[in-house]
């Protein structure tokens, strides 16, 4: 067995035709890259864009990876971000299953396995109905959020994605946040270094999601 060390999440634009989806997991297997699990973002009428998780053998430079995509006509990387080699994709029946194992802490089991579900760097629950508000639940890498911190963020009653620039709290770079009401007190806020951007499929599911959890 390899040793892995690194994990890729790719975003990939691709023709909506027969044999593409095969082409570009043949490119990745041809420069080493184990896909992990596949997941449809989003599609138009002539394209899609799906997320690959994808782990490397540590010799294979992550830029290889990108080369060998971006060399099938009408392909295109659009993000590249590393992740630990324990992350990986839950489907959302699994994920639902969970919450519904624990009655009354639905959304703070949704705040725990978002960041996985929805591969990003962290999750918060927040009341907004205190004054200061109040962090609910968060996951291990979630912000310590102070009264600037939740500020930045704005109107917490609305679904909605957007970016925070960098310093937004004290060392934190450029993140690209969304969020959805649970309840009329209660918000989940999902964030991601630097990207990718959601996609207004991943921000549906997260509303889904949300609604189902209170």
């Amino acid at each position: 067995m390899r040793k892995t060390e690194l994990m890729i999440l790719l975003r990939v634009q691709l023709p909506e035709a027969p044999g593409a989806l095969g082409h570009v997991a043949s490119a990745m297997g041809a420069v080493g890259g184990n896909i992990h699990s596949l997941e449809i973002v989003d599609h138009g009428p002539d394209w899609a864009i799906d997320d690959f998780m994808v782990d490397l053998p540590t010799d294979v430079l992550p830029d290889t990876l990108v080369a060998a995509c971006q060399a099938i006509p009408g392909v295109r990387v659009l993000w590249l971000s590393r992740h630990h080699t324990s992350w990986r994709v839950e489907s959302d029946v699994s994920l639902l299953s969970r919450m519904s194992e624990v009655p009354g802490q639905g959304d703070q089991i949704l705040t725990r396995e978002a960041p996985v579900a929805f591969n990003s760097v962290w999750a918060a629950l927040l009341d907004h109905s205190t004054d200061p508000v109040t962090v609910v639940a968060a996951s291990d890498l979630a912000p310590d959020f102070a009264v600037d911190g939740v500020a930045a963020l704005g109107d917490l009653t609305q679904l909605r994605t957007f970016e925070l620039p960098a310093e937004w709290l004290p060392q934190w770079g450029e993140t690209i946040v969304a969020m959805a009401p649970v309840t009329a007190s209660r918000t989940i806020v999902l964030g991601r270094q630097g990207g990718p951007a959601y996609l207004n499929y991943e921000l549906t599911r997260l509303q889904h999601l949300a609604h189902l959890a209170n």
